[in-house]
């Protein structure tokens, strides 16, 4: 009895879809900070703010106003990349998925997605500071990204098969 009232008094657990959801946010946030830090001390020619280029006009969006509106959107990018990480690698254990996602984000962006941003110069004129700078936080994303998902997604399915015997 005590025990049944005292589990009513604590929160209900976030449900998979919401962890998902703030999951893609935060790295998104966060990840486009430290982007942004990465361009503000030199390591990559690349602001966050290329991602307002092709729809913003003005010149505020080379200010902080447009980083951080940049950072805000790069957020709300970054929620879908994580359903999508969730609808097609979730259940694949370990951070090598999550290595290889980051890859695949940055060959897509550098890559195909290259030509919608104009301030993201063609691959071959980046210099190498750039590229691996680039490279390693869309590495790191990937591994924050999948490795969230996959380790709540193994947590759950241990509690369900623990709340069905």
């Amino acid at each position: 009895m005590v025990n049944e009232q005292e589990s009513v008094n604590y929160p209900k657990a976030m449900s998979f879809l919401a962890m998902v959801f703030w999951t893609g946010l935060f790295g998104g946030i966060f990840w486009g900070t430290v982007g942004f830090f990465a361009y503000y001390f030199n390591f990559t020619e690349i602001r966050p703010n290329v991602i307002l280029e092709p729809w913003a006009l003005g010149d505020w969006k080379n200010g902080w106003l447009g980083t951080v509106i940049s950072i805000i959107l790069l957020g709300a990018f970054s929620v879908v990349a994580a359903f999508i990480y969730f609808a097609g690698l979730k259940k694949f254990k370990g951070f090598w998925f999550g290595i290889g996602y980051g890859i695949v984000l940055f060959l897509l962006v550098f890559f195909i997605l290259n030509p919608l941003f104009p301030g993201i110069k063609p691959f071959n004129d980046l210099n190498m500071d750039t590229i691996i700078t680039s490279i390693c936080l869309y590495i790191l994303y990937g591994i924050f990204i999948g490795y969230s998902i996959n380790y709540e997604y193994q947590i759950n399915n241990v509690q369900e098969k623990e709340a069905s015997t």
